[in-house]
């Protein structure tokens, strides 16, 4: 039962992706040998190729579902993790069936390419849940596995073929000519001039009192408004966990500071690292938290530094922005998780780890403020969580300024703060036309546990600015570069990683498309 469900996730990966041939060319030998010769598991490849898709049935789904749900019935903390795998489950093939059916739009090679990206992210995220807090799987973990292999699989036959489309830049904090006329004018607008669809105030001012119910209501209206549903939160403090799942929905706060959001969960307090976010921007309940924008407002985890994984703001929607946005914690403030997402003039706050994720993610015209940690503690920046070389994920860091925040500054040197660290094999970081104060240690970046992921990463800086910058005592690792050439450089661009030009000028965000 479970191993046919994990045969109906995978083989909608695949079919989804195109990468079934004519029912008989599959069956040919030779084509299927040559096929899954490309993939890193050709026996996995080319045993579960040669099945047959009428095995498979959406009945076997919802068993696997099931299954799930009794698992969730234990409560506590298994109950959790459980519940994390079946979210991150169903998110999986809703986002992967959008590209099934004659209804549909075409799907780009992109977006493909990063829907099975975030699949395999998925996966790893519900085994590391489960590992985390100690949750007896055993019986479940092969699946898993198999199911990762799968998905690697079609991730390494998976080719990039869009072609490329001639993009304007949104050159120099300037809103891009061809934007939408009506989100640039939300972005432009002053504080209490956005025009809204719903008001959140805790003085009564409002139609409601809090962003929850605001985003209950706005999906239960979405279906009769197109474009852009707008929620004004006016000024105030929000003490709420939330969840967003609802489509090209704008968060309007009045500014970094004024209206905040926060919560206190942790790893320590009972949640998972998954689900310990304030604000949690993803697929939930068969609706999808896509194209989401949020416009000055603070999101903050006040568990502090001794509760460990504590999450500020969780994103695993797709072409997610926040502009002028605040995010405030110690470990772990900001799980940029799958997907793509877009960061400009933001304010991030944190200790270890605290910019993490595999999403395609880039912070651009940022401020990142290095808090003190705890006793014995190192400070480490981010910690990109890649785990397969085909993933189109990383995190860059471009154009953006790396300092101690106010309660580190005066013991700065009794701790070391590093760029970041590999939490996955494949992990892939790069900061770019940055400035780093004189906090960054001369090493720059810190091993994750002895010489794991040394050779297979990928750290790159460039054009780098400020006295932490100083790369002539940098690590000596296969995988850390310092990139001269600006056509590398690029690959890790808005343009290169997000293929920005295609979806931001839409968003009416200001952004620099290249260099």
């Amino acid at each position: 039962m479970v191993k046919l469900s994990t045969e109906l996730l995978l083989l909608c990966l695949f079919t989804c992706c195109g990468l079934f041939l004519h029912p008989s060319a599959i069956h040919a030998e030779a084509k299927r040998r040559r096929w899954c010769s490309r993939a890193p598991d050709s026996d996995t490849c080319s045993h579960y190729v040669s099945q047959s898709m009428q095995k498979v049935s959406i009945h076997a789904a919802m068993e696997l579902a099931m299954l799930a749900r009794e698992q969730i019935l234990l409560g506590g903390l298994e109950g959790a993790a459980w519940s994390d795998c079946l979210d991150l489950h169903d998110f999986t093939v809703s986002q992967l069936n959008r590209s099934l059916g004659p209804s549909r739009r075409r799907v780009g090679d992109d977006d493909v390419w990063t829907w099975l990206s975030a699949a395999l992210t998925n996966l790893h995220t519900c085994r590391a849940g489960l590992a985390e807090l100690h949750v007896p799987s055993s019986w479940f973990l092969p699946l898993l596995t198999n199911a990762s292999e799968l998905v690697s699989n079609a991730l390494a036959m998976t080719e990039t073929r869009a072609e490329e489309e001639e993009e304007r830049k949104g050159g120099g904090g300037e809103f891009p000519e061809w934007s939408s006329v009506e989100d640039r004018e939300l972005l432009r607008a002053r504080r209490g001039d956005v025009v809204a669809d719903l008001v959140v105030a805790k003085d009564g001012t409002g139609d409601l009192g809090s962003i929850k119910d605001a985003i209950d209501e706005a999906s239960r209206r979405r279906g009769r408004k197109s474009g852009r549903f707008v929620i004004y939160v006016k000024e105030g403090v929000y003490v709420e966990n939330v969840q967003v799942g609802v489509r090209d929905l704008m968060l309007a706060g009045d500014g970094i500071g004024k209206t905040v959001v926060t919560g206190s969960r942790s790893v320590d307090g009972g949640s998972t690292t998954f689900n310990s976010a304030t604000i949690d921007v993803r697929w939930h309940a068969a609706v999808t938290g896509d194209g989401f924008i949020a416009r000055g407002i603070t999101f903050r985890n006040t568990a502090g530094p001794a509760k460990h994984q504590a999450v500020a703001l969780r994103c695993n929607a797709d072409l997610a922005v926040f502009y002028r946005c605040s995010f405030e914690g110690y470990q772990d403030t900001l799980y940029a998780h799958s997907l793509r997402q877009f960061y400009r003039e933001c304010d991030v706050h944190g200790t270890v780890d605290f910019i993490f994720g595999n999403a395609a993610a880039v912070l651009q015209d940022c401020n990142i403020y290095v808090r003190r940690p705890m006793s014995k503690q190192q400070n480490t920046i981010t910690a990109q969580g890649r785990t397969d070389p085909s993933q189109n994920t990383g995190t860059v860091i471009q154009q953006c300024r790396v300092t101690a925040a106010p309660d580190l500054r005066p013991v700065q040197g009794k701790f070391r703060t590093y760029l970041g660290r590999p939490w996955q094999a494949y992990s892939r970081t790069v900061f770019m036309d940055t400035y780093m104060d004189d906090l960054i240690a001369a090493a720059g970046w810190l091993e994750w546990s002895g010489g794991f992921a040394l050779n297979t990463l990928y750290y790159g800086e460039y054009k780098n600015t400020g006295p932490g910058s100083d790369t002539s005592r940098r690590v000596r690792w296969r995988g850390h570069h310092v990139i001269t050439d600006p056509s590398t450089a690029l690959r890790f661009t808005v343009r290169g990683l997000l293929s920005g030009g295609s979806w931001l000028p839409a968003t009416g965000v200001p952004f620099t498309d290249g260099l």
